[in-house]
């Protein structure tokens, strides 16, 4: 099966990442990195809003109290209220390193597992001085014992929480292992052979599939929990960056994309670069994980407000 996906709003982001469906609001949020700016979009009657952000925002989570999301900033993580538009700090990452946070989802237990990439000089080459780490519902933060990596992607969990998907997207493998208080030992999970691709973003639907978007390819692949590649869904984009299942039942998948990169030919062959996309998924997802630890309502933590939300 190929089943191509469609536009399902024409966003023109520059780099669209980090995609999660919220069931509460029957919305999705993501993130266009470079334009530091946070999105949320309606399904039902096409709203959307979108709040700038102070640096660049990497990735996202949503919290178990509504109202609230976890964001892995290029710098930091931070809570985040949206009706008030309020950030709150919770830990700097890598201060001083050549390095900004990238991918992150939730684990089945409601701690935020998240990488960083490396930001080398101009004209200089990516180096694996990036690593993964993982904020606690107390709000610990600790470091995996994964390998170092380039630039983190992939982050996904199987359905009963024991098995951790991530990348180093260069090496064009997704790799695995057994995820608890330690994680290891690493596995294959699946490997890209065409040089013109690099996994990115996955999600995890209910029967254990890995669906990642391949950046360079213009594809989300769907892959068994063996590791063996069932299908793909074509994309009117060569740089889809991550998939995420949302709709009422789960069942529709919801693709961002990027702009990045590509020069005015380019854009032109793909007027739809930047763009969210979706597709009926032909399976069902997985309600997406949320944060469990406590957001500052409860807590006396400083915060700053920000210029709040575009509404359209």
């Amino acid at each position: 099966m190929n089943t191509p996906a469609t536009i399902a709003f024409q966003a023109r982001n520059t780099l669209g990442e980090g995609i999660v469906w919220c069931e509460r609001e029957q919305a999705l949020y993501w993130t266009d990195i470079h334009a530091a700016t946070l999105w949320r979009y309606r399904p039902r009657d096409n709203r959307t809003d979108r709040w700038a952000m102070p640096e660049r925002l990497a990735c996202l989570a949503l919290c178990e109290a509504d109202g609230w999301l976890l964001l892995g900033l290029a710098s930091r993580l931070a809570f985040f209220h949206l009706a008030s538009a309020t950030l709150a700090s919770v830990a700097t990452v890598e201060a001083g390193m050549p390095t900004r946070l990238n991918d992150g989802a939730c684990d089945r237990q409601g701690r935020f597992v998240f990488g960083t990439l490396h930001e080398p000089p101009a004209g200089g080459s990516r180096q694996p001085v990036g690593s993964f780490y993982r904020l606690n519902a107390d709000l610990s933060l600790e470091r995996l014992d994964l390998p170092g990596v380039a630039i983190s992607n992939s982050v996904a969990f199987s359905p009963d929480g024991r098995t951790l998907y991530y990348c180093d997207s260069p090496t064009r493998t997704i790799q695995c292992c057994d995820y608890d208080t330690r994680c290891g030992p690493l596995r294959t999970f699946a490997r890209l052979d065409d040089p013109r691709g690099e996994p990115d973003g996955s999600a995890v639907d209910c029967a254990g599939n890995l669906w990642n978007a391949q950046w360079g390819l213009g594809r989300v692949a769907c892959y068994t929990a063996d590791g063996r590649l069932d299908h793909c869904i074509d994309i009117p984009a060569s740089q889809p960056t991550r998939p995420a299942f949302g709709g009422p039942d789960l069942a529709m998948l919801y693709i961002t994309s990027a702009r990045d990169g590509l020069d005015v030919d380019a854009l032109a062959a793909q007027p739809s670069a930047g763009a969210l996309f979706a597709v009926p998924s032909g399976t069902i997802g997985l309600p997406e994980p949320r944060f469990a630890g406590t957001p500052p309502s409860s807590r006396s933590t400083p915060s700053i407000s920000l210029p709040g939300k575009h509404t359209a």
